[in-house]
Order: structure tokens, then sequence, then C-alpha cells
């Protein structure tokens, strides 16, 4: 501020950066705020999705050993059944955030192993499994939004931080500085101004 000449120019132009600055920082806490309620929705769209996984994967199993019960072990089955790497990564975006989204598969594929040595209970199993993988997908996806959320929320309040408690007093800091100079300058004019018309009037 020592180097900052007291002109109604610069008082202007700070009080110009000050407007800015608020509207930014009302900004920046808009934003937080929206990232805060999508996150804290996921925060309970991802407790909701591990509760179906943990019930679904306790089905599964359980249909997996009635299979096995009565097939027998079923790795011969199940190398017949191809790895599934099909998933396909969209984006969406909420306030300049990026977050995933994995379209899911509907209905399940037609199971890839023969009929003819088979039971229904290996279907069911097959069902519940595809059932896993499709919540699991969905959690994976709730679970890296959520990341990218909490990550872009703590930037946000950094930046607001900074904006309300450095760049705005140290602004209205400089408009004090300004004026008061200003303010000073007007008063020693006019007291100047008061001597040159009290010597005038004393010469007449």
């Amino acid at each position: 501020m020592a180097n900052l000449l007291p002109t109604k120019g610069n008082l202007i132009a700070a009080k110009r950066s000050r407007m800015l600055a608020r509207t930014g920082y009302e900004l920046m806490d808009r934003k937080r705020n929206i990232l805060i309620r999508e996150l804290m929705g996921m925060m309970d769209t991802a407790k909701e999705l591990q509760g179906q996984i943990d019930a679904v994967f306790t089905e599964a199993y359980t249909a997996l050993q009635a299979a096995n019960i009565r097939l027998g072990i079923c790795d011969r089955i199940a190398e017949a059944v191809d790895v599934d790497d099909s998933l396909t990564l969209r984006y969406r975006s909420v306030m300049g955030v990026e977050l995933p989204r994995i379209p899911g598969q509907s209905p399940p594929p037609r199971p890839e192993y023969g009929m003819g040595d088979t039971c229904s209970e290996l279907d069911e199993c097959y069902l519940k499994f595809y059932r896993v993988k499709e919540l699991t997908r969905r959690l994976a996806e709730v679970e890296t939004s959520i990341y990218r959320l909490a990550d872009a929320i703590k930037k946000t309040q950094k930046r607001a931080n900074a904006l309300q408690n450095i760049v705005i007093p140290g602004l209205d800091g400089t408009i004090r500085f300004i004026t008061d100079a200003l303010e000073e300058k007007e008063r020693e004019e006019f007291a100047r101004l008061k001597v040159i018309k009290r010597v005038t009037t004393k010469q007449k």
C-alpha cells in the first residue's frame, strides 16, 4: 500500500475490485452449497447401494451353494462364461466438476453355458451375480463422484475463505487508506485556500 498513490482513479479501481471480489465470493459460496447438497445425496445413495450389495451377495452365494450341491463344483461351467469388460464410461458436469456415469446393461445377457447339463439353481446364481456386478458398477460410479465432489468442495472453500478473509479485507483497507488520504488532501487544500483568501483580503 506504501507504493499506491491515493488518487480518485485508484479509489474507483479498488472499489470495482472489491465489488468483483464480493461477487466472486458469493458465486463460490453458492457453488460450494450446491456441491455439498449433491455430495450428501450421493452419500445416502452409496449407503443404500452398499446395503443392497451385501444382501444380494448373500443371496448369490446361497444360490451358488445350491447349484454346487445340485451339479457339483461349477468350475467347468464357469470357464465357459467370458469375462465381461464392456463397461462404457461417460461424464456429467455439476458446477464444473466432471462426475463419471457408467450406463448399465438391461436386461441381463443370456447365459453362455449350455442348458442341458445345468439347473435352475445355476440360472438363479447367474442372475444374482449379474445383479451384484450392476450394483458394484453403480457403487463405483457414486463413490468416485463422492471423492471428486469432496475434493472440489475443499478447493472451493479454500478460494472462498481467501476472498472473504484476505482479498476483501485487503481491498477494504486500501479503500480506507485512499479515502482518508483524499479527505486529508481536501482539508489541506481548503485550509490553504482560506489562508490565500485572508491574505488577499488584507492586501485590499
